[in-house]
């Protein structure tokens, strides 16, 4: 392993390792999307650097080389090399000709990010979001195109950073494109437009849920002589630092609905109550979180998130306007509106993680790079106050969210250093700071 990096978000792990069988469905059904081949102001064979080299990363770099016929996976980078290998297999099987990353270009260990982001035109951040603000101001400020994984960090000086590199990307005139992917659901846009222009009224209410089974659990022993970091980097879901917690890493797509319904405003303030309830597994989130949000003008927004086995599981979106009722559920077969005027969406269907790359590429293809970076941030930001008010049991409002100075991110990280685990977060008794 390479020597510790330097700043406060660092490393980058994986997301867990992709079985071929679930890979090649992801395949075939993103085949009907036709290569973007616009070649207006960039037509240069883009070179692309995958960082986190798990089963999202996998995804995310297949994504990039459907959407655009010009591009060539050029390098790739993780802490493990077990994982860049299982994800170099898999993308060389898929793209043989574009996936041309030889021995030369395969990086691994703590300092493997800076590595990968000299030698390519757009890097695809797929790491632990912990490191995410880290990576996201070295590429920026290297001149690189970005695709980056929701969330954008996991605490408030994350979220801060993430802000600043968002300004430089913009005054670059670089592509910054995020993986809220239920934004570039056709059906999804058509709702959420319409929910704008007034189809239910003016919005009273929100209720959304991500109700799931357990993700990514610690299924094994620890070796014997494995570090703390390395422990800790296997399992990075488990950790606070690491992920934000499953609230902040996951639940923040419901979150992001809500910022999507309430046009970016953010919320004035939450209250929330959480816990775990399930047994532990040697990391220190909570198993369920339900967050209560206030918007001006009286909006109440409430979150329902539970990653618990043998539970009910529903991932949705319900509005309460002033005029009718309209809800987007996940197994419906589209979303609804109840007014006055009903409505069902009929239109074309997409697979939205493959929209986020196809418009991507177009952006950069156009000479027009996309950058939603700074929603990006904000729907981050949301989910870590709503985190932040059920760890603490405090009223926090988004201006205490903002200016928090809560960094669960160490500064430096050694990989033989002793790297202790944080206590679960106890209501009433942990701090808010």
């Amino acid at each position: 392993m390479s020597g510790p990096a330097t700043t406060s978000s660092t490393r980058r792990d994986f997301l867990k390792s992709t079985s071929g069988a679930v890979l090649a469905g992801v395949w075939a059904a993103q085949v009907g999307f036709p290569a973007i081949v616009r070649g207006a102001q960039d037509s240069r064979r883009l070179k692309i650097g995958l960082l986190g080299c798990g089963s999202r990363g996998t995804g995310a770099a297949n994504q990039a080389l459907v959407a655009d016929s010009n591009v060539e996976l050029f390098a790739m980078g993780d802490v493990f090399a077990d994982k860049l290998a299982s994800s170099l297999k898999m993308l060389a099987r898929m793209h043989p000709e574009r996936a041309n990353v030889p021995a030369s270009r395969q990086f691994v260990g703590l300092d493997a990010y800076q590595k990968v982001i000299e030698t390519c035109d757009v890097v695809l951040l797929c790491t632990p979001p912990g490191f995410r603000p880290q990576h996201l101001r070295l590429a920026v400020e290297a001149g690189k195109h970005i695709f980056a994984e929701k969330p954008a960090a996991t605490d408030a000086p994350g979220v801060r950073s993430v802000l600043e590199s968002v300004a430089m990307a913009k005054r670059k005139g670089l592509a910054l494109k995020s993986g809220f992917n239920w934004r570039h659901d056709f059906a999804r846009r058509e709702f959420h437009k319409r929910i704008h222009d007034g189809a239910i009224g003016d919005i009273r209410a929100i209720y959304a849920t991500y109700y799931v089974s357990v993700l990514q659990p610690i299924r094994e022993e620890r070796k014997p002589g494995m570090t703390d970091l390395e422990w800790q980097l296997r399992h990075w879901y488990q950790f606070a630092w690491l992920s934000g917690d499953g609230y902040v890493e996951q639940t923040v797509h419901a979150v992001d609905w809500l910022m999507w319904t309430m046009r970016e405003a953010p919320p004035l303030k939450c209250v929330a109550v959480g816990g775990r309830q399930q047994p532990g597994t040697g990391g220190n989130i909570y198993d369920h979180i339900e967050a209560n949000y206030e918007w001006p003008g009286g909006v109440r927004c409430f979150v329902g998130a539970r990653q618990q086995n043998s539970c009910y599981n529903d991932t949705s979106l319900y509005l309460m306007g002033t005029k009718g009722l309209a809800e987007a559920r996940r197994h419906m077969p589209a979303p609804v509106i109840n007014s006055p005027v009903e409505w069902t969406y009929s239109g074309p269907k997409n697979v939205m993680h493959q929209t986020v790359h196809d418009d991507l590429y177009a952006s950069i293809r156009a000479g027009e790079p996309i950058n939603d970076g700074e929603r990006m941030a904000h729907s981050t930001l949301a989910a870590i106050m709503g985190r932040m008010a059920a760890y603490t049991g405090q009223e926090i409002t988004w201006e205490m969210a903002m200016n928090s100075k809560e960094q669960l991110v160490p500064d430096k990280l050694d990989w033989n250093a002793p790297l202790p685990v944080a206590p679960m977060a106890r209501p009433g008794e942990t701090k808010f700071f």
